[in-house]
């Protein structure tokens, strides 16, 4: 059960209202004399000023004395003449009890809105170096700029920003999506045409990457909605991982069509008859040019929105390696009957390499996101300075984790507060930060762990097997 108390200054006398709890006079009286002031209550107040006090403190137990003293001295040195502490929503608000960042304000307690170079100066600064080092240091200053002002943006701007910039681009995202898969189903049966009609090696390698895109980009949308509305009781830890493990299994299924080309190809070099070309068509060649350029546009359209979604990045980096893919069949199969017929199989051989090359990257990338690979050190330094000025009551920042869980992050926290520090309060500090940190819009889960002290072993150890 919540109290509120409130002492004022009587007029004109500066004397403690006898609502004000006993202790709280009896600290303002030891802090007088602590201040070189009279000890009398009637001058105990800094002389005058008259300080209110309005406490809620919340429905288990009120805050230490020395905790109202400490912010009463404060007032008192300072010359302020009230003192609101509060307990608002999770967190108070008001001295003492409020989170030292604000939700959407910015701080700066470290100065590092000094260090931020202005373009003048930076010219000045790397005026006469040299063209090369002239760009190396501004890159350097452009960085840290950057670096600098994301750290000072609060939590709530930055979870503002991305949600602002996802609605944005959330139709534009849609397009990408579903025009890539209709493109990717008239492609196939044109490409499909190309390599039947005109037999070629090369163009069956175009063809076959061509035939699994469509059917791929249709499972991997499905998992991309369905990893949004997973029954938690199932799948507890939600479905980010959904999609890296749709990445491995396609990697895998190209991977195996390509070693099937290249066992093809080298079986027809190896039993092909001495001389002759092979027949030009036309038409083909024509079928697998208009891929292109469907690929080129895709290609495209889908760079500058892959940073907003993780299917849509997927996307980009199919039609950037189909440009290569199809670019190198056209040509490859063109010369297998104008120059040598054994550069079409050749090109196949090479073809299927590239496939399994970018393929197996993308799933070494996917596995490296499933195994917990570490957030980078601009991100880690964001949480960081973040947690360390959340609160007031937090101490020392004793560990701080992010990694990987499929394309977002974990962040584990672990902060020290003191050891008399209320139950309620801990709590209230560590889920703030907790909401907080998951507004981020890489951060699937925040995890806040409070202890009093930072001298003691690891929580989790890890096991010998």
């Amino acid at each position: 059960m919540s109290h509120d108390n409130e002492t004022a200054g009587e007029s004109g006398s500066g004397q403690v209202k006898e609502s004000l709890p006993e202790e709280i006079q009896l600290t303002a009286v030891q802090m007088g004399k602590q201040l070189g002031q009279p000890s009398s209550p009637k001058h105990s107040i800094a002389q005058g000023n008259d300080i209110s006090l309005n406490i809620n403190v919340g429905p288990s137990a009120s805050l230490p004395t020395h905790h109202y003293a400490h912010i009463i001295a404060k007032h008192m040195e300072t010359g302020g003449n009230h003192v609101d502490l509060q307990r608002m929503g999770s967190v108070g608000t008001s001295a003492g009890l409020g989170p030292v960042t604000p939700s959407h304000e910015e701080t700066d307690p470290l100065l590092l809105r000094s260090r931020v170079v202005n373009e003048q100066e930076i010219r000045m600064r790397v005026s006469g170096k040299g063209r090369k080092l002239e760009k190396a240091v501004s890159r350097f200053y452009e960085t840290q700029n950057s670096h600098i002002n994301n750290l000072l943006k609060s939590m709530a701007q930055h979870a503002s920003d991305g949600a602002d910039e996802r609605n944005r681009n959330a139709l534009k995202v849609r397009i990408a999506v579903y025009t890539s898969i209709a493109a990717n189903f008239v492609l196939a049966g044109l490409q499909l045409y190309a390599a039947i009609s005109s037999l070629s090696l090369s163009l069956f390698a175009t063809a076959a990457d061509s035939v699994f895109d469509p059917f791929a980009n249709l499972v991997l949308n499905w998992l991309h909605r369905k990893a949004s509305n997973v029954d938690e009781r199932k799948w507890p830890i939600g479905g980010s991982r959904f999609e890296s493990i749709g990445n491995i299994v396609y990697a895998f299924l190209m991977g195996s069509v390509s070693l099937i080309l290249i066992v093809e190809s080298l079986r027809d070099i190896a039993t092909h008859k001495s001389g002759g070309l092979n027949d030009f068509f036309l038409p083909s060649l024509i079928a697998v040019g208009v891929a292109f350029c469907v690929k080129l546009s895709l290609a495209i359209y889908c760079f500058g929105l892959r940073k907003f979604s993780s299917q849509v990045q997927v996307l980009y980096e199919d039609h950037r390696n189909d440009l290569f893919i199809n670019g190198f069949g056209i040509f490859t199969s063109a010369a297998g009957a104008k120059i040598a017929w054994w550069l079409d199989p050749m090109g196949a051989v090479i073809i299927s390499f590239a496939i399994i090359f970018s393929w197996s990257r993308t799933a070494y990338l996917q596995f490296r996101e499933l195994a917990g690979q570490a957030a980078p050190t601009e991100f880690m330094q964001l949480v960081t300075y973040n947690a360390m000025l959340h609160h007031a009551n937090i101490e020392k920042i004793d560990s701080c984790k992010a990694y990987h869980s499929g394309p977002k992050y974990i962040v584990e926290v672990d902060i020290v507060m003191k050891p008399e520090t209320p139950l309620w309060l801990s709590h209230d500090v560590s889920q703030d930060l907790q909401d907080r940190l998951e507004m981020l819009p890489m951060v699937e889960r925040a995890f806040i762990h409070v202890d009093h002290e930072s001298d003691h072993k690891p929580e989790h150890s890890r096991k010998d097997r």
